[in-house]
């Protein structure tokens, strides 16, 4: 348990899940994967008939984004996020490290049908990114992280926010309200169990029941149903959600990143040459790793030297640079991202899924240079011997 509590090991497993999913759907047992990935698991009695592959990206992502939502609300209330003053900086790298991909994704997709996968480019991947700081980043100082751990939180926020306003199809609004009143209900089971109200294995049952059904009223209102995840996160008291969030991180670390990793990496590579790839490729290819750099470093930059006092230490523009190079590690909600995009162009799904894998491995590679190139030396500066107060007043002439 406690190592798949470990960032680094999470980082290598989702990239190992990843890896073997892409390998697997180009060997021989390609079209039996893809044939159980697409094949039909239904609950007849509910009204249920979803693919696995959406059984776990509409299931068992709901319970990942339930995890990021406890994150966040963390952050936001007690955490780097609960004044303005600390907020701004990450905040404002944040809406960087979105606009610049999303506008260089549309710079090279204008005038084609591929405009709206905008949104793949812009997210972040927090666990792998901050995998890669924890297993090359030895020596660097607790501000970088702290910095990453709060744009990426931010970061995917925005995600969330997308996901919801521009992935929503013909809402049902009874639904919608019945999923309202089913968030409620949780809060308020949330707040029983918080105050010992009843007894714990009760309480805990009844939050966990209307949490579930507050998922199936989601899925059903034509909102995705991650969202769901997101809303119970956010409105449980925080030491019952932290007490969740703690039980499902190893789950979270260990089977539902890696599974869905898995699925969503499994596709045949295009056998076409390269002129032939769609322009959505290359726009995630060069938004991912270039874009998300340019843009954290540019408007985090910015930011830090604007808001820098002498009472507060800020970061260093090379800092904010190795966060940049993070922040272009789109993968899992990338992946997510690609396949609400290009929903009903399973080719192009395809193309996009490589794209960030590829986008993505870049920024990986870059990072592990910059990071392990900048933890050196932080470590031989700090190592270094300084000079003696008594030394130095003694070679003074007198």
């Amino acid at each position: 348990m406690s190592l798949l509590r470990s960032e680094r090991a999470s980082a290598v497993i989702l990239l190992g899940a990843a890896l073997l999913g892409l390998v697997l759907a180009n060997s021989a047992l390609g079209p039996g994967l893809l044939d159980l990935r697409a094949a039909h698991l239904a609950v007849p009695l509910l009204g249920l008939d979803l693919s696995v592959a959406h059984w776990i990206s509409d299931g068992l992502l709901a319970v990942f984004f339930f995890v990021v939502a406890v994150d966040l609300k963390h952050e936001l209330v007690a955490g780097e996020l609960a004044s303005p003053s600390r907020a701004l900086v990450p905040a404002i790298a944040a809406v960087g490290g979105v606009v610049v991909p999303a506008g260089l994704y549309l710079a090279v997709t204008a005038g084609t049908p591929f405009t709206g996968g905008w949104p793949i480019p812009t997210a972040t991947d927090i666990a792998f990114a901050l995998g890669v700081l924890a297993l090359f980043g030895r020596g660097l100082p607790s501000g970088i992280r702290i910095f990453l751990l709060a744009l990426a939180v931010l970061d995917d926020l925005i995600a969330i926010v997308i996901i919801a306003v521009f992935f929503t199809q013909g809402t049902e609004l009874g639904w919608l309200l019945a999923a309202v009143v089913g968030v409620a209900a949780t809060a308020l089971a949330g707040r029983l169990l918080g105050r010992g109200g009843t007894s714990g294995r009760a309480a805990v049952a009844l939050v966990i029941v209307l949490a579930v059904v507050t998922w199936y009223l989601v899925l059903q209102s034509g909102v995705h149903a991650t969202i769901a995840g997101v809303a119970v996160g956010l409105v449980l008291p925080r030491r019952p959600a932290g007490r969740a969030k703690h039980a499902l991180e190893p789950a979270v670390a260990g089977v539902v990143l890696p599974l869905f990793a898995f699925s969503a990496a499994a596709v045949v590579v295009p056998s076409v040459g390269v002129s032939e790839l769609r322009p959505a490729f290359w726009g995630i290819v060069l938004a991912l790793p270039v874009g998300k750099l340019v843009g954290i470093t540019l408007f985090g930059g910015i930011a830090a030297h604007v808001a820098r006092s002498p009472a507060r230490p800020t970061l260093r523009l090379a800092d904010v640079a190795l966060v940049g190079v993070l922040g272009g590690i789109g993968f899992t909600v990338s992946l997510l991202m690609n396949e609400l995009a290009f929903a009903r162009s399973p080719e192009v799904v395809d193309e996009g899924t490589l794209a960030v894998l590829i986008g993505s491995g870049v920024s990986v590679v870059a990072s592990v240079v910059v990071v392990s190139s900048q933890a050196r030396r932080h470590r031989r500066r700090a190592a270094a011997p300084r000079p003696s107060r008594s030394r130095s007043s003694a070679a003074r002439p007198s």
